[in-house]
């Protein structure tokens, strides 16, 4: 390795959800404000090979890094946080594990020996590990392990964080434990039983935790963090009340108040720097004292989970605080939405985002959105998907082209101006046909995307396999649809707008992955700034 990384494993006691990726997130970004490179990795035990495949009502987003891998949401929060760009080495799933260990027995990469769990599969994860910190030259790499402590399938993870302590020595890792402290209202007391078993169940694999973050709805008072401390063989402040914050962004400020990041240095040796937290702590104070609300919809076939568009979410969110505006999300459905019902069902927001999703589900629906937005100059982001259902409506109801469509919905139409590739069309295996990671884009002096971006060229991240057909470039023009970006050599459409309106553009990227709470991207800044505009020309 290029340098002496230290390296901090998160892992999870008693229930799932505790917040492990926000408190990995936010350590992260404590500790860069002490002027060390941090990257993170998430390690996820389920047998997928990358969430790709999966269900968003399963996993949530998948999240896309620049190089194209295909990851779990984690990462998003990583990113925002500590304002690095992750890589093919920031998430790795047992299914990989697995596919990796398997193709090298099958090539006889192992000579003849008997492949087994340990060492195959725990090496396996070790050199993901290493590779990690290898290829961001990290001071500090900060790896979450999914799941709960306990799990059948997280056991691998585990043995082989224990081994990566043994290699690396003690005073080069730190193993963070975050449990669950609840409050009972019968008897009006926080209980640490919970935690003490979880801790127990962690040691029985060889793991003692240095540090255990307490997370819990209420304060803590002292008795029940000595408590912990005492039975769970760790030091009194290394005991980390963290409780529910209102932002998730005050997370950081929270964590360090009660002093995460000085043991976290002191633990591992890291000379004390000072933090500078201002920057942070004036996003937080902008937060807490937005001064206007928009209702922006989000109009999506996924809506029933949230984490589906939890990128989009938070780059609303970014959006609103630079424009001094609370974002107040509404949640459409896009199966329910018809010519009859769209006017009550959108009429009254400030903004509408269609964002990705693949599928036939849902899609007339969000047709029928878009032309409503672009009728009545209500301001229309289009992501992805979103871009491509922005097409198929001018299409349709500029240009008269009743039966336009993409070939994902209709495989056999007459007018397909969203289609594969040429190029694409020979490739059967799933997933062969994506475009995925970033890719540059030529913005056309003049457009929204020239006023956001204030630049020539961007690189933004793609994930997606349909494209803007060509064939059908000149008659959207004519009729009046803008194209305002493309590929450097004009050969794929990126971007496209209706000049007359005061927001309505469509990317075929995913500006989200991009954005971050303290520098919202431009597109998302310009889409809310149309949004409050739309709202105070309607009062």
């Amino acid at each position: 390795m290029a340098k002496n990384t230290k390296f901090v494993f998160v892992t999870g006691g008693v229930v799932s959800g505790l917040g492990k990726g926000i408190t990995a997130a936010s350590l992260g970004r404590l500790l860069k404000t002490r002027g060390y490179k941090v990257a993170s990795q998430k390690l996820d035990p389920y047998m997928n090979v990358d969430p790709g495949t999966m269900s968003p009502y399963q996993h949530g987003e998948v999240f896309v890094t620049e190089d194209g891998a295909e990851t779990d949401l984690d990462l998003g929060h990583y990113e925002r946080f500590i304002d690095e760009n992750l890589n093919k080495f920031s998430n790795l799933t047992s299914g990989k594990v697995y596919w990796n260990v398997l193709n090298r027995e099958r090539q006889g990469e192992y000579l003849g020996q008997t492949v087994q769990v340990i060492p195959h599969i725990t090496d396996e994860i070790k050199h993901f590990i290493y590779m990690g910190a290898e290829t961001s030259n990290a001071d500090v790499l900060i790896t979450e392990i999914g799941g709960t402590t306990g799990d059948i399938e997280s056991q691998p993870f585990l043995e082989a964080i224990r081994q990566v302590s043994l290699e690396r020595g003690h005073e080069n890792t730190l193993f963070i434990h975050v449990t669950l402290v609840p409050f009972l209202a019968g008897s009006n007391e926080h209980k640490s039983k919970p935690t003490q078993h979880s801790v127990k169940e962690l040691r029985s694999l060889g793991i003692s935790p240095d540090i255990i973050v307490a997370r819990a709805n209420e304060p803590l008072e002292q008795s029940i963090k000595d408590k912990i401390s005492l039975f769970c063989n760790v030091k009194k402040d290394c005991v980390i009340e963290n409780t529910t914050m209102d932002s998730l962004y005050e997370a950081p400020l929270m964590l360090h108040a009660n002093g995460l990041d000085d043991v976290v240095c002191r633990e591992l040796g890291l000379e004390k720097k000072k933090p500078d937290l201002t920057e942070w702590q004036n996003l937080v104070k902008r937060i807490h004292n937005l001064k206007k609300t928009v209702k922006v919809g989000i109009v999506g076939k996924y809506v029933a989970l949230h984490d589906a568009y939890l990128s989009v979410r938070e780059a609303l969110y970014h959006g609103g605080y630079e424009n001094d505006s609370t974002v107040d999300i509404e949640w459409i459905d896009s199966e329910k939405i018809t010519n009859d019902n769209v006017a009550d069902t959108i009429g009254g927001l400030d903004g509408i985002v269609v964002p990705g999703g693949f599928g036939d589900r849902g899609i007339e629906g969000m047709v029928t959105a878009c032309r409503y937005a672009r009728e009545n100059d209500i301001p229309y982001f289009g992501l992805c998907l979103g871009m491509q259902i922005s097409v198929i409506e001018y299409a349709r109801d500029v240009c008269g082209i009743e039966d336009a469509n993409s070939r994902e919905f209709n495989e056999n139409g007459q007018h397909l101006v969203i289609d594969l590739m040429e190029e694409q069309m020979r490739i059967v295996r799933k997933g062969g046909t994506m475009r995925l990671g970033a890719y540059p884009c030529k913005i056309v002096k003049g457009s929204m995307l020239d006023k956001a971006y204030g630049l020539r060229q961007v690189n933004e991240r793609h994930r997606h396999r349909f494209e803007f057909n060509n064939e059908y470039k000149d008659v959207l023009s004519k009729a009046g649809l803008k194209i305002s970006g493309t590929s450097p050599d004009g050969s794929i459409v990126e971007a496209v707008e209706e000049p007359k309106n005061r927001f309505h553009v469509g990317v075929q990227f995913h500006p989200e992955f991009k954005s971050r709470p303290n520098k919202a991207h431009p597109l998302f800044r310009e889409f809310i700034a149309a949004c409050v505009d739309k709202h105070e020309a309607k009062n």
